[in-house]
Protein backbone atom coordinates (compact mmCIF):
# COMPACT_ATOMS: atom_id res chain seq x y z
CA UNK A 1 0.00 0.00 0.00
CA UNK A 2 1.25 3.46 -0.83
CA UNK A 3 2.16 5.78 2.01
CA UNK A 4 0.80 9.34 2.48
CA UNK A 5 2.84 12.17 1.01
CA UNK A 6 3.47 13.42 4.55
CA UNK A 7 2.35 12.88 8.13
CA UNK A 8 -0.05 15.80 7.70
CA UNK A 9 -2.20 13.98 5.11
CA UNK A 10 -2.13 10.61 6.92
CA UNK A 11 -5.54 9.31 8.04
CA UNK A 12 -5.44 9.06 11.83
CA UNK A 13 -9.00 8.15 12.82
CA UNK A 14 -9.62 4.59 11.57
CA UNK A 15 -6.28 4.51 9.71
CA UNK A 16 -7.16 1.21 7.99
CA UNK A 17 -9.67 3.15 5.93
CA UNK A 18 -6.98 5.44 4.60
CA UNK A 19 -6.02 4.96 0.95
CA UNK A 20 -3.22 6.82 -0.80
CA UNK A 21 -3.14 5.24 -4.27
CA UNK A 22 -3.46 7.88 -6.95
CA UNK A 23 -5.97 5.89 -9.01
CA UNK A 24 -8.37 5.65 -6.04
CA UNK A 25 -8.06 9.34 -5.22
CA UNK A 26 -8.61 10.36 -8.84
CA UNK A 27 -11.62 8.03 -9.22
CA UNK A 28 -13.36 9.61 -6.22
CA UNK A 29 -12.62 13.14 -7.45
CA UNK A 30 -14.02 12.25 -10.88
CA UNK A 31 -17.18 10.69 -9.46
CA UNK A 32 -18.01 13.45 -6.96
CA UNK A 33 -20.34 16.08 -8.50
CA UNK A 34 -18.90 18.94 -6.45
CA UNK A 35 -16.30 19.68 -3.79
CA UNK A 36 -15.70 21.97 -0.82
CA UNK A 37 -12.75 24.36 -0.68
CA UNK A 38 -11.50 25.34 2.76
CA UNK A 39 -9.22 28.33 3.25
CA UNK A 40 -8.54 31.27 5.55
CA UNK A 41 -10.14 34.66 4.85
CA UNK A 42 -9.18 37.59 7.10
CA UNK A 43 -7.93 35.16 9.70
CA UNK A 44 -11.13 33.10 9.80
CA UNK A 45 -11.82 29.63 8.33
CA UNK A 46 -14.23 29.54 5.39
CA UNK A 47 -15.46 26.49 3.46
CA UNK A 48 -17.26 26.97 0.15
CA UNK A 49 -18.98 24.33 -2.02
CA UNK A 50 -18.09 24.59 -5.71
CA UNK A 51 -17.84 22.57 -8.91
CA UNK A 52 -14.51 20.95 -9.67
CA UNK A 53 -12.86 18.79 -12.29
CA UNK A 54 -9.61 16.91 -12.80
CA UNK A 55 -7.38 16.98 -15.86
CA UNK A 56 -4.43 14.66 -15.53
CA UNK A 57 -2.65 15.35 -12.25
CA UNK A 58 -4.27 18.73 -11.68
CA UNK A 59 -7.46 19.71 -9.89
CA UNK A 60 -9.50 22.70 -11.10
CA UNK A 61 -12.38 24.82 -9.81
CA UNK A 62 -13.85 28.10 -10.98
CA UNK A 63 -16.26 30.90 -10.23
CA UNK A 64 -16.91 34.60 -10.55
CA UNK A 65 -13.76 36.72 -10.77
CA UNK A 66 -15.17 38.97 -8.02
CA UNK A 67 -15.51 36.07 -5.58
CA UNK A 68 -13.79 36.68 -2.25
CA UNK A 69 -12.99 32.99 -2.02
CA UNK A 70 -11.36 32.77 -5.42
CA UNK A 71 -9.40 35.99 -4.93
CA UNK A 72 -8.06 34.57 -1.69
CA UNK A 73 -7.19 31.27 -3.37
CA UNK A 74 -5.50 33.06 -6.24
CA UNK A 75 -3.38 35.03 -3.77
CA UNK A 76 -1.29 31.96 -3.04
CA UNK A 77 -2.81 30.85 0.26
CA UNK A 78 -2.95 27.18 1.13
CA UNK A 79 -6.26 25.39 0.64
CA UNK A 80 -7.87 22.07 1.52
CA UNK A 81 -10.19 20.66 -1.15
CA UNK A 82 -12.53 17.84 -0.12
CA UNK A 83 -14.89 15.68 -2.18
CA UNK A 84 -17.25 13.04 -0.80
CA UNK A 85 -19.61 10.34 -2.02
CA UNK A 86 -22.27 8.94 0.31
CA UNK A 87 -22.94 5.27 -0.51
CA UNK A 88 -25.30 4.03 2.19
CA UNK A 89 -26.55 3.91 5.76
CA UNK A 90 -25.06 1.11 7.84
CA UNK A 91 -27.70 -0.19 10.24
CA UNK A 92 -26.31 -2.07 13.24
CA UNK A 93 -27.92 -3.75 16.23
CA UNK A 94 -26.87 -0.93 18.54
CA UNK A 95 -26.99 2.81 18.07
CA UNK A 96 -23.27 3.09 18.78
CA UNK A 97 -22.33 0.82 15.87
CA UNK A 98 -24.46 2.51 13.23
CA UNK A 99 -22.30 4.04 10.52
CA UNK A 100 -22.24 5.04 6.86
CA UNK A 101 -20.51 3.77 3.75
CA UNK A 102 -18.68 6.55 1.96
CA UNK A 103 -15.73 7.53 -0.22
CA UNK A 104 -13.95 10.80 0.48
CA UNK A 105 -10.80 12.64 -0.56
CA UNK A 106 -8.82 15.50 0.97
CA UNK A 107 -6.33 17.41 -1.20
CA UNK A 108 -3.88 19.92 0.26
CA UNK A 109 -1.84 22.53 -1.57
CA UNK A 110 -1.52 26.02 -2.96
CA UNK A 111 -3.74 27.05 -5.85
CA UNK A 112 -2.80 29.31 -8.73
CA UNK A 113 -5.05 31.29 -11.03
CA UNK A 114 -4.98 30.73 -14.78
CA UNK A 115 -4.09 34.12 -16.28
CA UNK A 116 -3.60 33.31 -19.94
CA UNK A 117 -7.02 33.45 -21.71
CA UNK A 118 -6.17 30.51 -23.96
CA UNK A 119 -5.15 28.35 -20.99
CA UNK A 120 -8.30 29.39 -19.14
CA UNK A 121 -10.53 28.53 -22.09
CA UNK A 122 -8.81 25.18 -22.51
CA UNK A 123 -9.41 24.37 -18.85
CA UNK A 124 -13.09 25.33 -19.08
CA UNK A 125 -13.45 23.21 -22.20
CA UNK A 126 -11.90 20.36 -20.25
CA UNK A 127 -14.52 20.81 -17.53
CA UNK A 128 -17.37 20.57 -20.01
CA UNK A 129 -15.87 17.64 -21.89
CA UNK A 130 -15.15 15.80 -18.66
CA UNK A 131 -18.81 15.94 -17.65
CA UNK A 132 -20.52 16.09 -21.05
CA UNK A 133 -18.27 14.71 -23.80
CA UNK A 134 -18.78 16.39 -27.17
CA UNK A 135 -20.87 19.31 -25.86
CA UNK A 136 -18.26 22.11 -25.85
CA UNK A 137 -17.96 22.05 -29.64
CA UNK A 138 -21.72 22.51 -30.04
CA UNK A 139 -21.96 25.59 -27.83
CA UNK A 140 -21.75 29.25 -28.75
CA UNK A 141 -18.04 30.09 -28.40
CA UNK A 142 -17.01 31.73 -25.15
CA UNK A 143 -16.29 35.45 -25.50
CA UNK A 144 -13.66 37.76 -24.03
CA UNK A 145 -15.97 39.25 -21.40
CA UNK A 146 -17.03 35.83 -20.14
CA UNK A 147 -13.42 34.74 -19.79
CA UNK A 148 -12.60 37.97 -17.97
CA UNK A 149 -15.50 37.45 -15.56
CA UNK A 150 -14.45 33.87 -14.76
CA UNK A 151 -11.59 32.96 -12.47
CA UNK A 152 -10.17 29.46 -12.89
CA UNK A 153 -7.89 27.98 -10.25
CA UNK A 154 -5.75 24.88 -10.41
CA UNK A 155 -3.75 22.87 -7.92
CA UNK A 156 -1.54 19.80 -8.46
CA UNK A 157 -2.81 16.65 -6.75
CA UNK A 158 0.36 15.89 -4.82
CA UNK A 159 -0.68 15.93 -1.15
CA UNK A 160 -3.90 13.92 -0.89
CA UNK A 161 -5.55 11.03 0.93
CA UNK A 162 -8.75 9.05 0.54
CA UNK A 163 -10.86 7.53 3.28
CA UNK A 164 -13.34 4.80 2.42
CA UNK A 165 -15.81 2.66 4.34
CA UNK A 166 -17.60 -0.27 2.71
CA UNK A 167 -19.45 -3.36 3.83
CA UNK A 168 -21.89 -4.42 6.55
CA UNK A 169 -22.16 -3.26 10.16
CA UNK A 170 -19.60 -4.38 12.70
CA UNK A 171 -21.69 -5.49 15.65
CA UNK A 172 -20.36 -6.66 18.97
CA UNK A 173 -20.48 -10.48 19.17
CA UNK A 174 -22.98 -10.43 22.02
CA UNK A 175 -25.35 -8.26 19.93
CA UNK A 176 -25.63 -10.67 16.99
CA UNK A 177 -28.71 -12.38 18.43
CA UNK A 178 -30.53 -9.10 19.13
CA UNK A 179 -33.86 -9.30 17.21
CA UNK A 180 -33.59 -6.22 15.00
CA UNK A 181 -32.77 -5.90 11.29
CA UNK A 182 -29.15 -5.09 10.49
CA UNK A 183 -27.50 -4.39 7.16
CA UNK A 184 -26.92 -1.62 4.64
CA UNK A 185 -29.41 0.80 3.07
CA UNK A 186 -27.65 1.72 -0.21
CA UNK A 187 -27.84 5.32 -1.42
CA UNK A 188 -27.44 5.99 -5.14
CA UNK A 189 -26.76 9.26 -6.97
CA UNK A 190 -28.60 9.14 -10.30
CA UNK A 191 -30.17 11.13 -13.09
CA UNK A 192 -33.74 11.28 -14.35
CA UNK A 193 -35.01 12.27 -17.80
CA UNK A 194 -33.74 15.64 -19.10
CA UNK A 195 -36.16 18.58 -18.69
CA UNK A 196 -35.94 20.95 -21.70
CA UNK A 197 -35.90 24.72 -21.28
CA UNK A 198 -39.37 26.26 -21.83
CA UNK A 199 -38.02 28.35 -24.73
CA UNK A 200 -36.39 25.41 -26.53
CA UNK A 201 -36.95 25.69 -30.32
CA UNK A 202 -38.82 22.85 -31.98
CA UNK A 203 -36.62 20.21 -33.49
CA UNK A 204 -33.73 20.52 -31.04
CA UNK A 205 -33.49 17.07 -29.52
CA UNK A 206 -29.81 16.55 -28.68
CA UNK A 207 -30.25 16.45 -24.90
CA UNK A 208 -26.98 15.44 -23.24
CA UNK A 209 -26.71 11.97 -21.73
CA UNK A 210 -25.97 11.58 -18.03
CA UNK A 211 -22.32 12.29 -17.22
CA UNK A 212 -20.05 9.23 -17.10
Amino acid sequence: MEKPASAFSRVRRRPKRGIYQREVIEAILDAAPFCHVGHIVAGRPVVIPTLHWRLGRNLYWHGNAASRMLKTNAGGGEVCVTASLFDGWVMARSGFNHSANYRSVMCFGTARALIDPAEKEQALAGFMEKRFPGRWGKLRPVNHQELKATLVLTMPIEEASAKVRTGPPHDDPEDLVWPVWAGVLPVLLGYTAPVPAPDMPLGVTDAPPAPP
